[in-house]
């Protein structure tokens, strides 16, 4: 017989933490070994969450796995407080901050899954598969004598097999493209660098690119040494650094990678908090690039650090600012470890850049999904593809050194807007590109052509080769057997953006990002933008 009264399970244990975050909160307590624990009462430590939590465990109908609650209710506290305070579990904080430490251990490939299997695309120069003879190509069908393939293979089990502690043994079973035979290799782990400057070339004569992809450990000594490079080897004296896509990462990568760009005593940005008293962060005048002309790339992806990077050469007038609104983020973590490994990254002040102003996006606390939401709607207001579609607070005006208008409370406005050009996404594009069909073309035509493609040495000599062969229309003849149908008008009108992407994805399968970017920049019209006012080399004013 059924009971309309019952109350299912689950929104009972959703009531009894609902309770308890809504008590954390009013009190401002913090937990500490599963109690709550109120700020200023040192003599009264309360057992609330224990209570309820022995409560659920001793005499709740069915049976809880008492430390799995305590890892719900966590999380779930984070989430009423702002959208960049998070709990990480134990398990995750090891990969959650790999890519910012500068290195880790592994194999050292990058692997992509395709077909059921897992494609090394890339072997990591000097890593321990490169020893190995392993190559670009081979296909990992074994691990530790166990098959390896299938439906069910995912990018994190990947992970989770390969990489591991410093000098432990993975065994793997390798088949080369056009061959049935499996090879066994016995890999030793080994420290695998992450790289966070992708590449630094010379794109036009005297004006270097670098790319940084995030602001990890080893960002600042990487960068300068790139700096530098340009500089010396290739007499380059005007810059472009591109943060597109970069959402940051450590505070003082950033300061110490704009202060190589400005004077002595020059204000790079200042925290504070409730907890923390203002602390002002300046120039040391050090730097060898104060008078070099520079442009720094932003859009809706750039966040946190890569915005105090381009603010401070906004404030400053030091350079051009280019591309589109940066994300908005003006709030400062402190990643605080807890006893059983895991660790809390707390939002402890805001940030301020030079004019004084907060780029951080209104956001009310507890409503994370709007706050989430915000670059769709920026999207759906058209603010990506024209200018004019961005509206300012005029509260928040702000003036730069030389008094030019800026604007806080909501991300980096650049001083040239470049919108997405989207007049070459055809429906036959969106297709080909969203359903991964241009992409594993160019894996399979590398593999198929590897020995041949190899010779090349440079991105012009293989973008060369490659306007001698029928590659286009083997890419066409590969999307229909994909279900994606020939349509002439289509292919014609997006012919520039789909050449240029089967180039660049063709490069990197043999050159790596020193083929990828060169190629995939010709195109790209935020670089040339960039390009065309270090050209013209006008200062802000």
């Amino acid at each position: 017989m059924k009971n309309n009264n019952l109350t299912p399970i689950w929104l009972s244990i959703a009531t009894c933490i609902g309770l308890l975050v809504g008590y954390f909160l009013s009190t401002n307590a913090m937990i500490y070994n599963n109690s709550i624990v109120v700020p200023g009462d040192k003599e009264n430590t309360y057992s609330k969450l224990n209570d309820v939590l022995h409560l659920i465990e001793e005499t709740y109908v069915d049976t809880i796995n008492r430390s799995k609650l305590v890892e719900d209710i966590l999380p779930a506290v984070l989430t009423h407080l702002d959208p960049h305070s998070v709990y990480i579990p134990k398990d995750e904080v090891q990969s959650m901050n790999e890519d910012l430490e500068g290195s880790f251990s592994g194999i050292g490939v990058q692997f992509n899954i395709q077909n059921d299997t897992v494609m090394i695309v890339d072997v990591i120069a000097g890593g321990p598969s490169e020893k190995l003879g392993i190559l670009p190509g081979d296909r990992i069908v074994m691990v530790n004598d166990t098959n390896f393939t299938g439906k069910s293979i995912t990018n994190t089990q990947v992970v989770k097999k390969l990489r591991g502690v410093k000098g432990t043994t993975v065994k793997v079973g390798i088949k080369r493209n056009g061959s049935n035979q499996i090879w066994d290799y016995n890999i030793t782990r080994d420290d695998i660098p992450v790289n966070s400057v992708d590449i630094a070339y010379p794109i036009e004569p005297g004006i270097g690119y670098i790319k940084v992809s995030q602001f990890g450990a080893n960002t600042y000594s990487e960068f300068l040494t790139n700096l530098l490079m340009l500089q010396k080897k290739h007499g380059c004296q005007k810059f472009i650094i591109d943060l597109r896509n970069n959402s940051g990462g450590y505070l003082h990568a950033a300061i110490n990678m704009v202060n190589q760009f400005l004077s002595s005593d020059q204000l790079i940005v200042y925290t504070e908090g409730k907890a923390y008293a203002r602390e002002n962060i300046h120039a040391d005048g050090r730097g060898y690039f104060k008078n070099n002309d520079v442009c720094v790339l932003i859009n809706e992806w750039s966040a946190s650090a890569s915005e105090i990077f381009a603010g401070a050469i906004q404030d400053h007038d030091r350079g051009w600012i280019i591309g589109r609104r940066s994300f908005g983020k003006g709030l400062v973590q402190q990643q605080i470890d807890l006893k059983d490994g895991s660790q809390v990254r707390l939002t402890i002040a805001r940030y301020y850049i030079p004019s004084g102003r907060c780029i951080q996006k209104p956001y009310k606390q507890g409503e994370n999904d709007q706050y989430e939401s915000d670059l769709t709607q920026r999207y759906e207001h058209g603010e990506f593809f024209d200018q004019d579609s961005i509206v300012q607070n005029d509260s928040l005006l702000y003036y730069t050194r030389l008094g030019r208008k800026v604007y806080g409370g909501g991300g980096v406005m650049p001083d040239y807007f470049v919108g997405q050009d989207t007049t070459q996404y055809t429906p036959y594009y969106r297709q080909a590109f969203n359903s991964m069909a241009l992409y594993n073309f160019c894996f399979n035509y590398t593999d198929k052509n590897r020995e041949t493609l190899k010779q090349y040495k440079t991105w012009q000599e293989l973008t060369a080769y490659l306007e001698t062969t029928s590659y286009l229309e083997e890419f066409i003849q590969f999307a229909e057997e994909k279900g994606i149908k020939r349509n002439t008008n289509e292919i014609k009108q997006s012919e520039e953006l789909i050449v240029n992407q089967l180039q660049a994805y063709i490069c990197r399968n043999i050159l790596g990002d020193n083929g990828f970017y060169p190629v995939l920049n010709l195109n790209d019209k935020t670089v040339l933008k960039a390009i065309d006012v270090l050209v013209e080399g006008k200062r802000p004013q």
